[in-house]
């Protein structure tokens, strides 16, 4: 991305991450006396938009994690469409991502440290755990 991009109420700062089915753009809103919010938007590539499946899915998948609070969810902040797609407005987490680690370990020919690999997994665990006791009815968390 060469540079920035309006969409609707939001500003692409960078493209983070594209597969095939969405793209992944940290962006900015500005609001009222300059407020800004840093976030994340997930967009539904402009090919897949036409796939009525799968922006249900895509529609489903905001709504429930909608509902959940935990500190290893991202939050959804919006869902709406801007043009003909579809897109997720969520929580922005600075840092690197699994997959470049992934990437830094297999271009090393190493392993991942085991204490590392065991931190990754019990955090990605805890959000597990929280969405599987939420989805039991228990809301002690």
């Amino acid at each position: 991305m060469e540079k920035p991009e309006i969409y609707g109420k939001y500003l692409f700062i960078e493209r983070i991450s594209v597969g095939g089915m969405a793209e992944v753009f940290k962006a900015v809103t500005v609001g009222l006396s300059g407020f800004k919010k840093v976030l994340a938007i997930k967009r539904v590539l402009p090919h897949i938009s036409e796939d009525e499946d799968f922006v249900r899915m895509f529609v489903d998948e905001a709504n429930i994690a909608g509902q959940l609070h935990h500190a290893n969810i991202a939050q959804i902040y919006d869902l709406g469409r801007v043009d003909d797609t579809t897109f997720i407005a969520m929580e922005y987490v600075q840092g690197r991502d699994l997959r470049a680690l992934f990437d830094r370990i297999k271009k090393k020919q190493t392993d991942i440290p085991v204490p590392l690999a065991a931190y990754v997994s019990s955090q990605v665990l805890a959000g597990l755990d929280y969405q599987t006791s939420r989805n039991k009815g228990d809301n002690s968390y």
